[in-house]
């Protein structure tokens, strides 16, 4: 559901008060849309307009929370981490960060370990030679 961070695309997403209010509000905790109205002070249908736009652009995350009673409410959380603006050259450039929640994280460790796996084993030789010309056969257990 991303969009292109297009410099005047994300000027217009940020350049809303309230989309940036929704941002600051959700990274404390997650808040549901009318909590969010309730904060910013307008209604809910230009929050939901507000978050369907941070959402466009992966700035903000939908979680769904079950509540005692077993209710279903959605949740917004803040996604994004750091945006920067450069001009250079004539042209604006952005760079927009987001936050990786810990699945991300595990999933980027694991492949990190596993390609460190598949180099370390490229280089072990199974039937591998000690310095007084004795073997050993890593291969039998």
């Amino acid at each position: 559901m991303s969009k292109e961070w297009e410099p005047e695309n994300v000027f217009d997403v940020l350049g809303s008060e309230v989309a940036r209010q929704i941002l600051a509000l959700a990274s404390l905790r997650p808040l549901s849309a009318t909590e969010l109205a309730e904060h910013c002070d307008v209604s809910e249908p230009t929050i939901h307009r507000r978050i369907h736009a941070l959402q466009v652009y992966a700035m903000l995350d939908e979680q769904t929370e079950l509540d005692g009673d077993g209710h279903h409410s959605k949740q917004f959380r803040t996604n994004l981490k750091e945006a920067r603006f450069q001009v250079d050259d004539g042209q604006f450039d952005i760079d927009i960060q987001l936050k990786k929640d810990y699945r991300d994280k595990f999933t980027d460790f694991w492949s990190d370990l596993e390609e460190g796996t598949k180099d370390i084993s490229k280089d072990t030789n199974v039937n591998s030679s000690h310095r007084d010309n004795s073997s050993s056969d890593l291969s039998s257990g």
